[in-house]
C-alpha cells in the first residue's frame, strides 16, 4: 500500500524557521513581555443530564464530574495564579496520577526576532508537554474531525504545533492558555505534567507545497486568457496515494480558516489539507466495512459535497448509499434503495440552491462493475433526493456511466458526463420548474478525441464555463459548447473543487497526487 506523500511527520509550517523565541528562556519571555503563570486544576462534582432522544444532554439529571479554574476563555483573569521562571518550566508540576493544569502566557509580537523582522511572518507557537497538551489560543480552541494535534492532542509526549498568524504585525498581542494532561491516563501514571520545551518560531516564507510546475495550456481560442491567467503554475500540495477523487472545499469559519476534503475510493478514507500543507486522515472506513472489502478495488467514499448548513454528503461506494454527516458526527442516510432494489455505488453529487440532491450513480464501486453478481439494478441512474430527503427519484437513465455533474450558474440548465470510453459526451438538461429534467441534448462530444481517458469530474465556473476531465487533461469548455482549451498537468485530472476563499483556485483530484492551480474567474461552490 502506498503512504500519502505529504509532511505528516510534522504540523506546519514545515521546515527550519527563520528565528526562534525559546520561551523556556528568560531572554525569550522579556522579548515578547511575557509572564508565565501556573494553576493546578481542580476535579468538581457537577450536575448534568442523560443522553437523550436527540443524542444531547437531555435526559434525565445525573452527576458527572467537571473542572476548574476554565482558563481557556479570553480575558482569563490569571494575575492571582503563581508566577513561575520560564527557565522552571520542566519543574514537575501538579499532583501525579489522574491531573491537570494550566500554563498561560501572553506574548507580543516584537519588530525583531534576531535580525529578522517580524512584519507578515508566519508565527508558530511549538509546545511538547509530557505527557498530553490541548492549547487555547486568545480564548479559542478550534478542533475539527481527525484533526491531528494543533489545537488538541497530539500525541503522548509529542509536540502540538499551532500557527498563530499569517501575517503578523509588531505589538500584535497573542493570549496562550496551555491545558496540561498527566497520562496515559488509563495507566494511573505515577510521574507529574512539565513542559520540554516551548517556542515561537517565525517564518518569513513557509513552505506549503511540494512542487511546482509551469501549467501545460493548450489554447483553442483566445478567450482562454480570460480564464487562464498568463504563466499559470500547477502546485502539488501532497502524492502518494492510490486514487484521489471527489474533493470539496469547506469554507472558513469559526473553527478553522477553510480546507479541502477528498477522498482515497481505493483506501477506504477521506483525507483532510489545510492552507498551512497539512494533511490528515478525515475518515477512516469511508465508504465500506464489510467482510469482502478485499474484493473491491474501490470500496471508500468518491463523492463529497456540502449542503446548505454546511453538512458534508458522502458518496459511499461499498455501501451502496449518499449519506450525510450530521453536526455530532451521525450518519443520516439519503439514499440506498430505489424502487425495492440497492443502488449501483453512488459516484458524484451536487445540491440545487432549493436543497434537493442529485446524485450519479454508475457501478464502478462494485468489483466486476456491469457485470458483478450484487447488480440489483439494471441502469445506471441520476437520481434526486428532495429537500427534505424523504423521496428518491430517479431523473433518467440516458447514459451508460453518469458520472460528473453540474449546474448551470442560474439553475437552468443541467450538465452530465459519461465514464463511457466509446462515447465520450456531456449531456444538457432543462430544468423543470419541479426540479425533473427534460429535452436532454449531447451537449459537447469528445469521442474522437486523442487518449483513451474517459469522461469524470465537472464544475461550472460563474460565468458558466465547464470544466472537464476529458481525454489527455483538464477540459474548458464555454457554455455555448466550445472547446477554449485543455490544462494537461502532471498527472490525470479525475475531479476538482473551487477553494480558498475567494474561489479562483481549483483543486485537483489527480489519479495519486493532489494538486492545484489559480485562475482568473470565481466557481459556483456550494
Amino acid at each position: 500500500m502506498l503512504r500519502a506523500e505529504s509532511q505528516v511527520v510534522q504540523d506546519p509550517p514545515f521546515g527550519r524557521p527563520d528565528a526562534i523565541v525559546d520561551l523556556a528562556s528568560r531572554e525569550g519571555v522579556q522579548l515578547v513581555c511575557g509572564q508565565w503563570r501556573y494553576h493546578d486544576v481542580k476535579i468538581i462534582d457537577a450536575d448534568s443530564r442523560a443522553v437523550g432522544p436527540d443524542l444531547k444532554p437531555s435526559g434525565a439529571p445525573t452527576k458527572t464530574y467537571d473542572y476548574e479554574p476554565r482558563a481557556g476563555v479570553a480575558e482569563f483573569d490569571d494575575s492571582r495564579w503563581e508566577a513561575i521562571d520560564p527557565t522552571t518550566l520542566d519543574q514537575r508540576r501538579s499532583t501525579a496520577k489522574v491531573c491537570f493544569n494550566w500554563y498561560r502566557i501572553n506574548v507580543t509580537i516584537p519588530e525583531k526576532v534576531g535580525n529578522v523582522s517580524t512584519a507578515g511572518s508566519t508565527v508558530a507557537f511549538e509546545i511538547v508537554i509530557d505527557d498530553y497538551a490541548e492549547v487555547w489560543v486568545s480564548g479559542k480552541m478550534p478542533r475539527i474531525l481527525g484533526q491531528p494535534g494543533g489545537e488538541v492532542i497530539k500525541g503522548f509526549n509529542a509536540p502540538n504545533r499551532v500557527i498563530l498568524t499569517r501575517n503578523a504585525q509588531p505589538g500584535q498581542k497573542i493570549q496562550l492558555a496551555i491545558f496540561g494532561i498527566n497520562g496515559p491516563i488509563s495507566y494511573s501514571p505515577q510521574n507529574f505534567i512539565w513542559i520540554k520545551s516551548a517556542t515561537l518560531d517565525f517564518y518569513n516564507s513557509p513552505k506549503v507545497v511540494l512542487s511546482e510546475i509551469p501549467a501545460q495550456v493548450i489554447k483553442k481560442d483566445a478567450a482562454l486568457d480570460e480564464i487562464v491567467p498568463a504563466g499559470a503554475k500547477i502546485e502539488k500540495l501532497a502524492g502518494g496515494f492510490l486514487f484521489t477523487e471527489g474533493p470539496i472545499w469547506v469554507p472558513r469559519n469559526e473553527e478553522s480558516d477553510g480546507y479541502l476534503l477528498f477522498s482515497d475510493p481505493n483506501n477506504n478514507l477521506i483525507y483532510r489539507w489545510t492552507q498551512d500543507g497539512q494533511l490528515s486522515v478525515f475518515l477512516t472506513k469511508s465508504g465500506y466495512r464489510g467482510f469482502d472489502i478485499g474484493e473491491y478495488g474501490q470500496p471508500g467514499s468518491n463523492g463529497l459535497t456540502l449542503d446548505k448548513q454546511g453538512r458534508l454528503t458522502i458518496n459511499q461506494h461499498g455501501n451502496r448509499r449518499v449519506v450525510r454527516m450530521e453536526k455530532n458526527g451521525q450518519l443520516t442516510v439519503l439514499a440506498d434503495h430505489y424502487d425495492g432494489k440497492r443502488l449501483n455505488s453512488p459516484n458524484d453529487l451536487v445540491y440545487k440552491s432549493d436543497g434537493a440532491l442529485y446524485f450519479t450513480d454508475p457501478p464502478f464501486g462494485l468489483p466486476k462493475f456491469f457485470d458483478d453478481p450484487r447488480k440489483e439494478l439494471p441502469y445506471s441512474g441520476l437520481f434526486r433526493v428532495s429537500p427534505d430527503g424523504k423521496k428518491v427519484q430517479l431523473l433518467t437513465t440516458d447514459l451508460k456511466g453518469p458520472n460528473g455533474l453540474a449546474f448551470s450558474p442560474d439553475e437552468k440548465y443541467f450538465y452530465v458526463d459519461d465514464w463511457d470510453t466509446e462515447k465520450k459526451i456531456i449531456m444538457r438538461y432543462e430544468v423543470q420548474p419541479d426540479d425533473t429534467l427534460a429535452n436532454g441534448k449531447v451537449f459537447f462530444d469528445m469521442t474522437s478525441a486523442e487518449g483513451e481517458d474517459a469522461l469524470d469530474g465537472m464544475k461550472v465556473d460563474q460565468k458558466g464555463n465547464l470544466y472537464v476531465s476529458g481525454p489527455g487533461g483538464l477540459w474548458i469548455i464555454s457554455p455555448e459548447g466550445k472547446h477554449m482549451g485543455t490544462i494537461v498537468g502532471p498527472e490525470h485530472p479525475h475531479n476538482f473543487a473551487w477553494g480558498d476563499d475567494d474561489g479562483k483556485t481549483l483543486y485537483l483530484c489527480a489519479k495519486t497526487g493532489l494538486y492545484r492551480i489559480r485562475l482568473n474567474i470565481p466557481g459556483i461552490r456550494p
